[in-house]
């Protein structure tokens, strides 16, 4: 027996509505720990709850070569951007909005996610890294434990000594069993 079609939506994207305008508080942080004004962890705080645009650019599958002579593209798919650094290690690369993401490429397409996703799938490319911002003003490199933190969901925080820790996400009990 089917549901009723009232009952089988899909679920939507979080973002449906967003413009692509940079969070101005993402903005700032990052300004300021490129001026030395913000910690890293300030900065970790304020991305681990923004939201980021994640390129998409389009990979020649395969190549038909026509009557002519001339190669075609016959087929291609999307994929996200992973940068190869100097030393072999991956980074994923993300955004702060459109107008820093079409100053990188402005063919790649914007794939809104929440900083928690792009560091999960960062994380589930074995990438080292998420690069926000590659082309400026002001980039920023999660990395190493902090990348798996907040692809874990935790956010760090002002202790009340001035020191900073991690606050762990709610463990879903569903998970643990």
């Amino acid at each position: 027996m089917t549901e009723p079609p009232e009952q089988r939506r899909l679920q939507g994207s979080a973002y449906v509505h967003d413009d692509g305008s940079a969070d101005p508080a993402l903005t700032a942080v990052l300004q300021g720990y490129d001026a030395g004004a913000a910690s890293y962890p300030e900065a970790i705080g304020v991305l681990a709850g923004a939201r980021l645009l994640v390129p998409v650019v389009a990979l020649l599958g395969e190549v038909e070569t026509g009557a002519d002579g001339l190669a075609r593209d016959k087929s291609s798919d999307m994929a996200a951007v992973l940068l190869t650094g100097a030393d072999g290690r991956l980074a994923l690369l993300a955004f702060t909005g459109l107008a820093t993401l079409t100053a990188w490429d402005p063919q790649a397409r914007p794939v809104p996610v929440a900083a928690r996703t792009a560091a999960a799938t960062a994380v589930q490319e074995g990438a080292d890294a998420l690069v926000v911002d590659i082309a400026g003003p002001h980039r920023f490199v999660l990395s190493g434990d902090d990348l798996h933190r907040v692809a874990a969901g935790w956010t760090p925080v002002r202790l009340e000594d001035g020191g900073w820790g991690w606050l762990g996400a709610p463990v879903d009990e569903h998970l643990a069993d």
